[in-house]
């Protein structure tokens, strides 16, 4: 990767040789000739024999105040930023805006605010309101553009832990089964030959009596995936009552993300973001292997 430091708004490269031309810039980064052009109009481009600056970090007020609460980062730097969702939080609201109950945007526009820096809250995946993990958001616009192509591309990892019911049919596998809305109940999915294309890999790393626990990583990122499939497999995840799982000893779907893994917008450099577990999930897993 070639030298790069910021410069307050602006992204500052020292290239290996001159541009021919402006737009020859996407050879060092995932620009398109959109974007570029717009920067270019804008005045946010400018060129000195080999050394090019972007202002790829525009000063952005947030369109509405926030209250402040704490959340707990993982990962930050000019780019992208990684925090951890709890349960019982939604990702964002209704709409974007701001919500009658507290979400995890919310969360992280008061952390912008606190911190004094003037970007808008962008997410680049979500977790279910119950699902507690990490959470990837971007800074900026040129990072989401990158970040929202890898997510396309199935290049973002989200690994997962889960404790289930029963027994799963193999001690590692793969679920490809369509997912769909049941039609019985608004917030249900269920698995559907008429549903959208559904990928879930699995690994069993401990199996007790009634219960195991099993490492998941997502290839898709449907609705309710992960509790869709193991339901559909006869293990549901412990206290998911929404697709069969008991409602003892926790009071939520016994799933959290434990490792995001994606390669930076900029340097390319392979990162991996780990997120301990929750302790109802920790309290569950001892209680679990006594039973």
């Amino acid at each position: 990767m070639i030298p790069w430091q910021r410069k307050g708004e602006w992204l500052e490269l020292r290239l290996p040789q001159p541009l021919e031309s402006e737009y020859e810039i996407k050879r060092y980064l995932r620009l398109s000739d959109k974007y570029i052009g717009a920067l270019i109009k804008t005045g946010g481009f400018s060129i000195k024999s080999v050394r090019v600056r972007l202002r790829l970090f525009p000063n952005e007020p947030l369109h509405y105040m926030s209250n402040w609460m704490p959340v707990e980062v993982l990962y930050e730097d000019d780019f992208c930023l990684v925090v951890h969702k709890p349960a019982g939080m939604k990702v964002h609201g209704e709409g974007g805006g701001p919500s009658k109950e507290p979400t995890l945007s919310d969360a992280v526009a008061a952390y912008y605010e606190a911190s004094g820096q003037q970007c808008k809250v962008r997410h680049i995946h979500r977790l279910d309101e119950d699902t507690t993990g990490p959470v990837l958001y971007a800074k900026y616009e040129w990072p989401q553009l990158v970040l929202d192509e890898a997510m396309r591309e199935k290049r973002i990892d989200r690994r997962y832990a889960a404790i289930v019911q029963g027994r799963l049919p193999s001690k590692a596998g793969t679920i490809d089964a369509p997912i769909g809305r049941d039609r019985h109940h608004a917030s249900r999915r269920r698995v559907s030959p008429t549903g959208e294309r559904a990928v879930t890999h699995y690994e069993v790393l401990e199996q007790w009596r009634d219960a195991a626990l099993v490492a998941l990583r997502l290839e898709t990122g449907r609705t309710h995936q992960i509790r869709v499939h193991l339901s559909h497999l006869g293990a549901p995840i412990w206290g998911d009552a929404l697709y069969g799982g008991k409602r003892e000893l926790i009071g939520r779907q016994a799933l959290h993300g434990e490792r995001l893994l994606w390669d930076h917008p900029l340097t390319g450099e392979k990162l991996d973001i780990g997120c301990p577990w929750p302790a109802d999930m920790t309290s569950l897993y001892e209680a679990v292997k006594k039973i």
